[in-house]
């Protein structure tokens, strides 16, 4: 590791395209066995290629100054993971309630004078669940389905599915790995790679290839319903003491403003309303679908404890996300126009009450002051995209280049907080048009079908809405929500026929609570 962590020069950029190779593999490989190599060998390459970029910087000071220090909390970290990959080695469906218990976790790092908030324990569950899946594969047995296996390692994928969502991510993943190189600030694409999009890659893999049994989506029901509710009870001390955990800046706006925005466990505030935004289009599935009064009471309970919870985020662009997420919702359950003219109502209703009161709604601030700078970031990102249509800036570019034409004092810039204008200012066209591709393609992939089905349906939903979130807000494929929801929903739309199980699962099989 001190060897590869000394190299310098070209190699990083040559690794992150060999990263990016390595996850084409685990996403499209027909054979089990082969995925289950590439998936090694991403294990190995990605915290390698992240050693060798930092290696020299003030972030590993500690690992210079404390070295055996340093390697003791590496081995005991291994040795977290070993435990942790034999127990989901023995009970394959584990790793669905515990990388869903991970998600929201973000522990922040402080080194060298900055402080990162890392998903360090969905990465410790990724890990283990990737490493008992090369054991199991590379070891010769296969998994046909939680805690069942069978001594043939080969397996393929099942060759009736249509696997464009895993097609559009490989190749976005790839592209924004060649347009890395000529990137002004290559770390930040490489840390990119290595904390997103490598780990949450393995991620989908590893829940695409589960058997969701009803069993097993009423148990993943059940821990996100119960981490929303323990979540907005953090948010509910947190507003009674008029207090925060995280994220100083918000802190400091809560000290000169009136009102008192929660974050709970998540270090921004927007973050927490999109999950409670997307629990709550879960559970509403539930409500909607349901027909026993046991479980419909049991999705209005804890409804109402998260709906005060996103009220006291005031994110904005989360109540937008729940909007959207009922309004499929209720197109899935119903018929879509009835739904479109309740919509439209909800908008004009919307637009009298900003035309009567602006001050309200911080529109006597401007369109940028009213959105909290953001207008001024999109439109300094589409200035970018208009100097670069077709290449961009490079991957992980808009922080440097908005800066270089936009200074600012802003030591939180790092996105325009709209999806598709950061993507088109660091990657141009090139980037852009894979991204649109696989939105639409996902969408069409979770939402056909979904309406005889209330768990697609559910997810379908939410996928939709988390993408509304993105459009005012930031963190598409850099949210591991976003690849649970795509592996989970490609799973569920195409369950092999070998399984055993319908394709069209009964209401209560989503929400049927344990007793």
């Amino acid at each position: 590791m001190i060897t590869l962590a000394a190299l310098s020069g070209p190699l990083p950029k040559v690794g992150v395209i060999a990263a990016a190779a390595l996850l084409a593999v685990v996403l499209l490989h027909p054979v089990a066995r082969d995925r289950a190599t590439a998936m090694a060998g991403a294990l190995v390459l990605a915290p390698a290629l992240l050693f060798a970029e930092i290696w020299h910087s003030p972030q590993l000071g500690i690992v210079h100054r404390h070295p055996l220090e340093a390697a003791v909390l590496a081995i005991v970290g291994l040795a977290v993971v070993g435990a942790l990959a034999a127990l989901i080695w023995r009970r394959p469906w584990l790793i669905a309630p515990l990388a869903l218990v991970a998600l929201p976790f973000r522990i922040p790092i402080a080194a060298g004078g900055t402080t990162a908030n890392l998903l360090v324990p969905l990465y410790v569950v990724v890990g283990a669940g990737a490493l008992a899946t090369v054991v199991r594969r590379l070891g010769g047995r296969s998994l046909s389905g939680p805690g069942r296996f069978e001594p043939n390692g080969s397996e393929r994928l099942n060759p009736g599915a249509g696997r464009w969502v895993e097609r559009l991510l490989a190749v976005y993943v790839a592209l924004y790995a060649i347009q890395a190189i000529y990137s002004p600030d290559f770390e930040k694409a490489l840390q990119q790679m290595v904390f997103f999009y490598v780990p949450f890659a393995l991620l989908l893999r590893l829940l695409r290839d589960l058997r969701w049994t009803p069993r097993l989506l009423r148990l993943c029901l059940c821990v996100i319903a119960g981490l929303a509710v323990l979540f907005a009870a953090v948010g509910f001390v947190e507003y009674a003491t008029k207090t925060l955990f995280l994220n100083p800046k918000l802190i400091a706006e809560n000290n000169v403003h009136t009102y008192f925005a929660i974050n709970s466990v998540f270090f921004d505030a927007d973050i927490f309303g999109r999950f409670l935004a997307l629990v709550m289009i879960v559970l509403s599935a539930v409500l909607l679908y349901e027909r026993r009064q046991r479980p419909q009471l049991f999705a209005i309970g804890v409804l109402a404890v998260l709906w005060v919870g996103l009220v006291l985020t005031l994110s904005r662009s989360s109540l937008g996300a729940l909007l959207v997420g009922l309004g499929v919702l209720g197109a899935m359950r119903w018929r879509v126009k009835p739904i479109l003219m309740v919509g439209a109502v909800v908008v004009v209703i919307g637009v009298v009450a900003v035309v009567a009161s602006p001050k309200t709604f911080g529109l006597n601030q401007g369109l940028n002051g009213a959105s909290s700078g953001r207008a001024g970031l999109v439109s300094g990102g589409l200035h970018l995209f208009a100097n670069r249509p077709l290449w961009g800036y490079g991957s992980g570019s808009f922080e440097t280049e908005y800066r270089k034409t936009h200074p600012t004092t802003s030591t939180t810039l790092s996105a325009s907080h709209t999806i598709p204008v950061t993507i088109a200012a660091e990657q141009g066209l090139i980037g852009e048009i894979p991204y649109i591709a696989l939105v639409i393609v996902a969408a069409a992939l979770l939402v056909r079908g979904a309406r005889r089905d209330p768990r697609r349906a559910a997810i379908a939903a939410a996928f939709l809405a988390l993408v509304f979130h993105t459009l005012l807000y930031a963190d598409f494929l850099e949210d591991p929500l976003t690849w649970t929801l795509l592996g989970i929903g490609a799973a569920l739309a195409y369950s092999s026929p070998l399984d055993g199980e319908p394709t069209v699962a009964r209401a209560d099989e989503l929400a049927a609570v344990p007793a």
